[in-house]
């Protein structure tokens, strides 16, 4: 651990693999990272786990049908872990087609209409059936902005969702509890006392981990920060603290500097498509004129098949052409650039010059040049 910062290195144990934190966790939401195959994910991006959504998955192809088939590594032939959120997210961006009670939510598939319910119960058994490696509680995620009212009702609810789905994972189903590891997640909108009475409450729960949510759901960078700030020294020193939904580029130092040690975002691959590359000067827009003809790299420090391979003018084509090989290439590149922060950050860290680095990020690094 860094004495000057919260930052940290450590190894988390999975079934299938350790995975050296602090890791960024790339988002295969249906089971497919969009435009790259499983065999890029592992041999050029490197990725040791992925993040999978158990909405998406429940609703299409279903749960069922993942377990029938040899569960969800098999399903999509990836042999490294797995993570999958509880859908909470996913069901609360469906404000007008959902309906919160105690007994969990009742939500219209955006597919066909057809209504289902998400319990704490039953998200811990979709789960299950998938396979996760890691498995998060059902939570509600809490907008923003939120009251003070509404940001308390909302963190005792996902309080007492928590505690329900431990109770199912550790009572009927504890044959899982090895294999299978379950999160709760810290929630409280942008009221620090929420959340440390929500960090407290969780805290009961022993469990493998701690996620921290409710945060890029709109709320100024510095707030989402601050929360960070106040919760991740409360959580356990031995075991995983994971922010969910962040970050771009220059954030990642940022909640690693707090003790995170869990992230995940699609903003590498989603940007990728639209023609947005992340480098080490900062964020390359493809489409711009001044690529047409230009032989270099996307990024001459990157050693990524994409950057090993092919010319700006070549990615700028394909772009403008809409070929399909242009979202795999980008994706490689972006997701492939997000894991090597990582690992850089993991080595200063160990090498105890996680300072000099983060000061070197903050001054220098990922500035936004007009390219």
């Amino acid at each position: 651990m860094c004495p000057e910062t919260g930052a940290r290195a450590g190894k988390l144990h999975t079934p299938h693999g350790v995975i050296p934190t602090p890791i960024f966790m790339p988002v295969g939401t249906q089971a497919s990272i969009k435009g790259v195959m499983p065999r890029d994910v592992e041999q050029d991006i490197d990725a040791p786990i992925i993040l999978s959504n158990t909405y998406h998955l429940f609703l299409r192809p279903g749960h069922k049908t993942v377990r029938a088939l040899g569960g969800l590594h098999k399903f999509m032939n990836w042999p490294r872990a797995i993570l999958t959120d509880s859908g909470g997210f996913q069901v609360f961006s469906l404000s007008e087609l959902r309906k919160v009670r105690e007994e969990g939510v009742e939500f219209q598939s955006h597919l066909n209409g057809d209504r289902h319910v998400f319990t704490p119960e039953s998200t811990v058994d979709v789960q299950l059936a998938l396979g996760s490696d890691i498995m998060m509680v059902l939570d509600e995620c809490t907008e923003y902005p939120a009251t003070r009212e509404r940001a308390t009702e909302s963190m005792e609810l996902t309080t007492r969702w928590a505690y329900r789905a431990f109770a199912h994972y550790r009572g009927p189903r504890a044959e899982s509890v090895e294999s299978h590891a379950l999160f709760p997640i810290v929630q409280g909108g942008m009221y620090q006392d929420l959340r440390i009475a929500s960090a407290e409450a969780l805290l009961e729960l022993d469990a493998y981990g701690y996620a921290i949510g409710g945060l890029s759901v709109g709320e100024p960078r510095p707030e989402s920060l601050a929360m960070v700030e106040v919760v991740a020294p409360m959580l356990p020193a031995h075991k995983p603290r994971y922010v969910m939904g962040v970050g771009l580029p220059e954030e990642l130092p940022e909640y690693v500097a707090r003790g995170v040690d869990m992230m995940d975002c699609v903003m590498p691959s989603r940007n990728a498509r639209n023609g947005c590359f992340f480098t080490s000067k900062g964020k390359l827009i493809i489409k711009n004129a001044k690529y047409k003809e230009d032989p270099s790299p996307i990024d001459e420090t990157c050693g990524c098949y994409t950057c090993r391979n092919f010319s700006r003018a070549y990615l700028r084509h394909l772009f403008l052409a809409q070929e399909i090989l242009f979202s795999t290439l980008a994706t490689i590149h972006n997701l492939r650039y997000y894991l090597d922060i990582m690992r850089r950050m993991r080595g200063s860290i160990l090498d105890g010059r996680f300072p000099q680095f983060f000061a070197e990020v903050r001054a220098s690094e990922f500035l936004d040049p007009a390219n």
